[in-house]
């Protein structure tokens, strides 16, 4: 979340921040500040008032002391009407914070200097690309055409089993996810400095409040239910990406100042429910409900939060350049940035039979605003407690990468060309029919 100091003394810089977004929430600053004036003069009340009942508890016992037994007693009466007050201002106090820290968890990040101002995805500035687009001497199928003559995926199959939108992955398509994912691990592991966590595939609700998913979005999410009951549905989650349970291994620690930099990397299937709304019964694999993906996660100190962004951009690059894949890097607008986010670049590769560029990494700094919401911090080395960066990026996603690795290295005769730094995993360098 916000930090509300900067709220109360940057008002309308971070209202003119907020704005940049488009979504209005620049509005809800006033009863923000509303809530947050009411708390704190019902708490400064409620010290007067209790300085006051503490003198008049000395007095009494004067009194007592001097046998003014009427006088003393009508103290205490005093002293009790204090009380009753005090204790309805402990109740405005709480209920004005509550009402204040409801709405905080609503307001998303500010968009960080550099981002561009914009409204939607034809806003966001090209920042490079990489190589040329695929020049196929021969019409290129799409992944759904190669899935079929090589069985890579049983479409038809997955949504007997579970509806539209799922994916079964067959013989050497499921070979190839498998071996994609083991590359994915190792690469950031041995050259990028990560360390490989196995998270939870369920997470509790305060995970999700943690990264910035609930409440805004707790609509598009799954919620597991054990048995038939009932009410234990929305105890837990299905994990959105790794990033859930990952970003939130340190929640609530304060870690020391050479803990620092943390640099995780997880495998998980992610789960999301908001793939319906955009056609996700068309047959493929572009939009699915359940997709894997290789995560990466750093915490890292305040001033080297965009130089490791960088950074986790080229871990995300390194992927599609071993792999042979064309590619461009965006910049995401401030109309276009996640919830969560400060700054975010999207990494889109080039797939031939789609003809068109699929979003397999998104790479975010999303500053302090997780960790506040997670209250994860460190102290430094002069003794302050201190919030961390928290960045996250696809390292990469599928299947989405599996659609442009299939489109860009299939061959005339139909078969596919197993890239050279995955033919240790599969064991082979071509599939064929």
């Amino acid at each position: 979340m916000l930090d509300i100091k900067l709220i109360r003394e940057k008002t309308e810089f971070v209202r003119q921040r907020l704005a940049t977004r488009g979504a209005g929430d620049e509005t809800k600053i006033d009863e923000l500040l509303k809530l947050d004036e009411q708390r704190r003069k019902a708490l400064a009340e409620v010290e007067s008032l209790k300085s006051l009942r503490n003198r008049l508890s000395k007095e009494i016992g004067a009194l007592m002391g001097q046998k003014k037994l009427a006088e003393a007693e009508a103290k205490k009466a005093e002293t009790k009407n204090l009380g009753d007050q005090i204790a309805a201002l402990d109740k405005q106090a709480s209920e004005s914070e509550s009402a204040r820290d409801t709405l905080m968890l609503q307001l998303p990040n500010l968009p960080h200097e550099s981002v561009a101002i914009g409204k939607t995805a034809e806003d966001n500035p090209e920042i490079r690309v990489h190589g040329t687009k695929t020049s196929c001497d021969f019409t290129p199928k799409t992944h759904v055409e190669l899935c079929e003559s090589l069985k890579l995926v049983d479409f038809q199959r997955a949504t007997k089993l579970s509806g539209s939108g799922f994916l079964l992955y067959t013989n050497w398509g499921a070979r190839l996810e498998r071996a994609l994912i083991q590359f994915l691990l190792d690469l950031h592991v041995t050259q990028h400095e990560y360390t490989e966590v196995s998270p939870p595939f369920m997470v509790g609700e305060q995970c999700m409040v943690g990264v910035g998913q609930f409440p805004k979005f707790k609509d598009q999410y799954y919620g597991v239910a054990e048995g038939g009951d009932a009410n234990n549905l929305g105890k837990l989650y299905l994990v959105p990406t790794a990033e859930t349970p990952v970003a939130n291994i340190h929640r609530e620690e304060l870690l020391k100042e050479t803990d620092l930099p943390i640099r995780y990397c997880a495998y998980t299937p992610c789960f999301r429910g908001e793939a319906g709304a955009a056609g996700v019964g068309t047959r493929g694999m572009i939009r699915v409900h359940q997709f894997d993906k290789v995560e990466l996660i750093k915490i890292v100190k305040p001033e080297h939060g965009y130089d490791e962004l960088e950074k986790m951009v080229a871990n995300a690059e390194k992927v599609l350049q071993l792999l042979g894949l064309h590619y461009r890097v965006i910049l995401l607008c401030t109309g276009d940035m996640g919830f969560g986010s400060a700054k975010t670049y999207d990494i889109e590769v080039w797939a031939p039979g789609q003809g068109s560029y699929l979003e397999v990494s998104s790479c975010s700094n999303c500053e302090d605003f997780q960790a506040r919401r997670m209250n994860l911090r460190f102290k430094s080395e002069t003794g302050e407690n201190k919030f961390p960066h928290i960045l996250n990026g696809s390292g990469t996603a599928l299947a989405r990468l599996f659609v442009a690795l299939i489109e860009t290295h299939q061959q005339a005769d139909g078969s596919l060309h197993i890239p050279e730094p995955l033919q240790p995993y599969l064991k082979a360098s071509r599939i064929t029919a």
